[in-house]
């Protein structure tokens, strides 16, 4: 079985799920994001939180040479709002850059039903535009003719809604959620997402919804096609939905600390969560995508020693973090000069965690490196 260099320069089998057919990598010198001809960008968590966007997300979209594609699980804004709202950020972007769960949800529905069916919207506008859009006929209450029942994110979807809908499905209508996300970033904090709603009907219901947005293959399927990227990058901050979705895909991906998932999550993911490489935000996009994968770093040791991954670092890390007074990251999408010390060091550890599958406690070997263990954990 022959094999195909990755740009952080492991192999890849041909054979593996989503890589058939991809061109040569760009040379290692033209930094991570020039590795891949389109990056698969989410938003909320990535490129902004709320009204407000992450620090250094304009300069580094700006410096990379890749196509940029944004892939948003929420579906509660049209493309050309999300394309307006980038624009107001100082990103550019047009309509047709942005790639949303609502867009994949209504497409899904058209491809089994067919023209003229009717489906029972629950979510914003813009959801059901997309269900029109696609030669449905939304509707909002419960009726017999209901064939499926599409649930998106809408900051007003009410307990009558939900109402509708379990009528709609206990008579036997096709569920699809356009995502299953269960919290949602805000520059307050985490607000309750798509996936807490979803639960909700879930329980009411005992149904299980079909999924098609991330970590669904539809959405990843239709920005690969609208993209017309031969080697996608998805970039994203969430384990359970945006490198999910890649791992399903057969994707390479790069996971960022500026919204939901933690070092130490990732450090204990699954297999089916595991990026290819970790960075502290979207900075990462131009360092060199060596750097940025996960696997063995200099100065820095790890070892499974019984129930734990005990963690070493050479003198010069140990006086780095001493000089640095173990001071890593401020808070979501505020990072500290130290912090790409702390990325080597998880890198390291989580090498070893997913060769082993390891699901126990990582303990440093020296109280500078336990501190920095313990940011990870979020302490």
């Amino acid at each position: 079985m022959s094999e195909e260099q990755r740009p952080d320069g492991r192999s890849r089998t041909e054979q593996e799920p989503g890589s058939a057919g991809r061109a040569a990598p760009h040379p290692a010198d033209t930094g991570l994001s020039g590795s891949y001809d389109l990056l698969l960008l989410d938003l909320d968590g990535t490129v902004y939180r709320g009204s407000e966007p992450i620090v250094g997300a304009e300069s580094a979209l700006a410096a990379s040479p890749s196509r940029h594609l944004f892939v948003t699980n929420n579906a509660s804004r049209s493309p050309e709002d999300v394309a307006e709202h980038l624009n107001a950020l100082g990103i550019h972007a047009e309509f047709d850059d942005v790639v949303t769960s609502a867009q994949a949800g209504a497409r899904l529905v058209a491809s089994r039903l067919g023209a003229g069916a009717e489906v029972l919207v629950v979510g914003a506008p813009a959801l059901a535009d997309e269900v029109l859009g696609q030669g449905l006929r939304p509707v909002r209450s419960f009726s017999e003719s209901v064939a499926a029942v599409i649930q998106g994110f809408s900051r007003s979807v009410a307990w009558s809604d939900l109402a509708e809908a379990a009528l709609a499905v206990r008579n036997g209508a096709w569920w699809v959620a356009t995502n299953v996300d269960s919290t949602l970033p805000d520059e307050r904090g985490l607000l309750p997402g798509n996936g807490s709603l979803v639960a909700a009907l879930a329980t009411a219901t005992g149904a299980t919804p079909t999924v098609a947005g991330k970590p669904g293959r539809p959405i990843m399927d239709d920005a690969v096609r609208q993209g017309g990227g031969r080697r996608p990058l998805v970039v994203g901050d969430r384990l359970d939905t945006d490198i999910a979705g890649a791992c399903a895909a057969g994707l390479d991906s790069l996971l960022v600390f500026t919204g939901v998932s933690t070092p130490a999550e990732t450090i204990l993911a699954a297999p089916a969560m595991r990026p290819t490489y970790v960075a502290d935000s979207l900075h990462a996009l131009a360092a060199p995508a060596q750097e940025c994968a996960v696997g063995p770093q200099r100065g820095w040791h790890a070892q499974v020693d019984g129930d734990m991954i005990r963690v070493e670092a050479d003198r010069e890390v140990l006086e780095t973090l001493e000089e640095q007074g173990g001071r890593v990251v401020d808070g979501p999408g505020q990072v500290a000069a130290s912090s790409e010390l702390s990325m080597r060091g998880l890198r390291a550890v989580a090498a070893v965690a997913w060769k082993h599958d390891f699901q126990g406690r990582i303990v440093g070997a020296d109280p500078r490196i336990q501190a920095l263990v313990r940011q990870w954990h979020g302490a």
